[in-house]
């Protein structure tokens, strides 16, 4: 079986020597998306929920790129740097992830690349 590189155009910048996906047959493997601004490549300002929104946001352009949307996902994973925050989350990706959610696993972790407060990767089925 063949890969296929994901590079979109107006992507967040990668902090790393990765790619923003990766495509095996029927799924797409998306990279964990932090809370960058395409355009300035910092981070946003602001709490878990602005940091969660744009996070999302920066996820549908990668899905989006290969035609797809948040429907198509069938698995996240959120990695959290304070589980407190866990509702304020959930609130945020309620809205992006409607009926027929994803499978989802949430673990809170010591530190995320640039101060992110929310990662989130998934995997999507085309």
């Amino acid at each position: 079986m063949t890969k296929t590189i994901i590079k979109p155009a107006g992507a967040a910048p990668a902090v790393g020597p990765y790619n923003h996906g990766v495509r095996v047959g029927d799924l797409l493997f998306c990279a964990g998306q932090i809370p960058i601004i395409p355009e300035t490549g910092q981070l946003v300002a602001g709490g878990v929920q602005a940091q969660t929104e744009r996070v999302l946001q920066n996820i549908e352009l990668i899905l989006r790129d290969q035609g797809l949307t948040t429907a198509h996902v069938v698995k996240t994973t959120v990695f959290m740097v304070n589980l407190a925050d866990f509702a304020s989350m959930n609130e945020v990706y309620a809205r992006h992830f409607t009926a027929d959610f994803p499978a989802r696993s949430t673990v809170q972790v010591a530190a995320l690349p640039r101060g992110a407060q929310v990662e989130i990767e998934v995997v999507a089925h085309y």
